[in-house]
């Protein structure tokens, strides 16, 4: 237990000191390709941390050697997008809210394109709603929509890309690249080194820190259920929650939560496609349930955004969902 304990706070802390790297050479990636603090955030951050999650399940679903370990895919795909809608949405609330003298706000409203998130919010609500809906029913060619996904998410990030008309985000204060501090604008092949090393050993801790929970839960004798389905889709997700709270804590939270956005969009997309492809993709109770909570979540966050001016405040009780989904799989799995 002494050597999981070490693992798991070496772990965290490696997510966390790496994520400081990744931020800083994404930011400089997109400087680099002319990119604004949405694109930046939705394509390139997103897409970077959500590599190890969608290998996981790539692993899972086409190498799974029992129905329950291709399961484990179907879980991720549908736990992801709820850790992000929820507990990631609460952090950059909460993060902004308390460090709001440290940043000198007069008040904590987020400086954001809100209808712009509000179109990110309807895009992934409208893509979900069909992934939870599919895996109600059976029939013999749901392998094939796979591909649609995968559409959809090319569709999204041409849409991306192509609006992409903010100027990149504190470009006067984007700060020097880490690993080349006196250059003021340091060589691609610097920026391709520093976010690429990151991404390695970013994946490299969040595999250690998802085995060290799960060590943690048989050690104390959790339900196999509640470490899955609660414990394991937080760990996974903690790579794109971390990039958030530093962006936040750096005043740019047009970045972080456009980084939520977008890696929501990947969860809701490419992880389901790899699972439509190899297995029945059909819900239990508790996957049902966390469906329905998410699209509370995603319900909720539409609202405020599309109405504007959103308080830092508002997003803090979102991450409430998450408990009671944690609560709601602890008593149906109790005595298990």
């Amino acid at each position: 237990m002494l050597l999981t304990t070490f693992l798991f706070l070496v772990s965290a802390g490696a997510i966390y000191f790496t994520c400081e790297y990744f931020v800083n050479g994404v930011e400089w990636f997109g400087r680099k390709l002319n990119l604004g603090a949405t694109a930046t955030g939705t394509v390139l951050a997103a897409f970077g941390t959500a590599l190890p999650e969608s290998a996981v399940t790539f692993v899972a679903v086409m190498f799974g050697k029992t129905p329950e370990a291709r399961d484990i895919g179907v879980g991720a795909a549908l736990g992801g997008p709820l850790v992000l809608a929820t507990i990631a949405y609460a952090v950059v609330g909460f993060a902004l809210y308390l460090g709001r003298k440290r940043l000198k706000r007069g008040d904590t409203r987020i400086r954001v394109d809100h209808q712009r998130l509000a179109r990110d919010q309807s895009w992934f609500l409208a893509i979900f709603v069909v992934k939870v809906g599919l895996g109600l029913i059976a029939f013999a060619w749901k392998p094939w929509l796979g591909v649609l996904f995968l559409l959809a998410y090319g569709m999204y990030v041409w849409r991306e890309m192509r609006d992409d008309s903010s100027a990149p985000e504190d470009e006067d204060e984007l700060e020097p690249l880490s690993f080349r501090p006196r250059d003021a604008d340091p060589a691609m092949k610097w920026v391709l080194l520093q976010t690429g090393l990151a991404l390695v050993v970013i994946a490299i801790a969040s595999r250690v820190f998802v085995w060290q929970l799960e060590a943690f839960g048989e050690f104390f004798h959790l339900s196999p259920h509640l470490v899955a389905l609660v414990l394991s889709p937080v760990a996974t997700e903690l790579p794109e929650t971390v990039n958030a709270l530093i962006w936040v804590r750096q005043g740019k939270e047009r970045l972080a939560l456009a980084n939520i956005s977008g890696a929501m969009m990947i969860q809701a997309t490419i992880p389901s496609s790899l699972a439509l492809f190899a297995t029945p993709w059909l819900f239990d109770t508790p996957l049902i349930v966390a469906g329905v909570i998410t699209a509370v979540a995603v319900v909720a966050l539409w609202a405020m955004f599309r109405r504007g001016a959103v308080e830092a405040r508002w997003l803090m009780p979102i991450g409430g969902l998450y408990g009671v989904f944690a609560l709601f799989v602890a008593w149906y799995f109790r005595g298990a």
